[in-house]
């Protein structure tokens, strides 16, 4: 075995480790999907902390490690944290034949270990910055079950999904993305109600309504146009935030003595839907 497939191996068996998901097929595609293919050429700037430096020459090995890789360090977009990557993927458990949307696909990366768990199903991937979107296009001609569009994902609409998993810092998920997810369906979200407050979110949408599990702290770039709140938007600090069971559409139902936040047409609840 070659050195990098030797390191690809053992990043991809960290990671599903780390994941700690029963699905071994997240293991595999870690290891299948080579991550420097999404990268462009090296050396890659990687991201410490608060330091950024070059890796110490082009050879992949490097970039098979927990280690942000700049995409455009001007603008604060990277290649995301693996650890992170593995543990959303896992929690969201992607399944064959089902439908994706990737919203923030940056070069493509984790839209192609998406496209891999849920083949035959689709991914639906959405990149606003022109530049990234032409080179994930080009990284994922060969995952023939993805498009990739250039476009915004807060007014352009959602396809309905299975899956929605949003790679940028949102004041509060628009109510449009609720509404596509399927039966079922789950959305994986960065939650950013206020600058102090960052949080991983995964709603589920039940016979009930939307179920809501606040499950670790994260930090995502903003979401442009879904990332400022309005002057009436009811904002919770970091512990009310961690607190929500439920997210609902004001026109479905209005805010409750439970309402933690309050953000436009969605509102989120510290009532589990067992017990509304």
């Amino acid at each position: 075995m070659t050195q990098i497939a030797e390191a690809r191996k053992f990043y991809a068996r960290l990671l599903a480790a780390h994941a700690g998901s029963a699905d071994p097929r997240l293991e595999a595609v870690f290891t299948e999907v080579p991550r420097e293919a999404f990268l462009g050429p090296g050396p890659w700037t990687v991201i410490a902390g608060n330091a950024t430096f070059e890796t110490p020459s082009a050879d992949p090995v490097h970039i098979y490690q927990n280690v942000l890789v700049a995409l455009d360090a001007a603008k604060g977009i990277n290649n995301g944290e693996p650890f992170l990557h593995a543990m959303w993927i896992g929690k969201v458990a992607p399944k064959p034949g089902e439908a994706v949307t990737h919203v923030g696909a940056g070069t493509g990366y984790y839209t192609a270990l998406l496209a891999r768990l849920v083949s035959p199903g689709t991914v639906t991937a959405f990149e606003l910055e022109a530049y990234l979107a032409d080179r994930a296009r080009q990284n994922l001609e060969p995952y023939g079950n993805v498009t990739v569009i250039h476009g915004d994902a807060v007014t352009g609409g959602l396809p309905p999904s299975d899956i929605i998993y949003v790679n940028a810092g949102v004041v509060a998920p628009p109510a449009d993305w609720l509404k596509a997810l399927r039966p079922g369906g789950r959305m994986i979200f960065p939650w950013r109600p206020a600058e102090r407050v960052g949080l991983a979110v995964m709603v589920t949408r039940t016979e009930r309504g939307f179920a809501c599990d606040p499950f670790m702290r994260s930090w995502f770039i903003p979401c442009v146009g879904a990332s400022l709140a309005g002057a009436m938007a009811k904002i919770p600090d970091r512990d009310n935030a961690a607190r929500s069971r439920s997210i609902w559409l004001t026109a479905d139902k209005a805010p409750d003595r439970t309402a933690i936040a309050v953000i436009g047409d969605v509102w989120f609840s510290s009532r589990s839907l067992r017990s509304s």
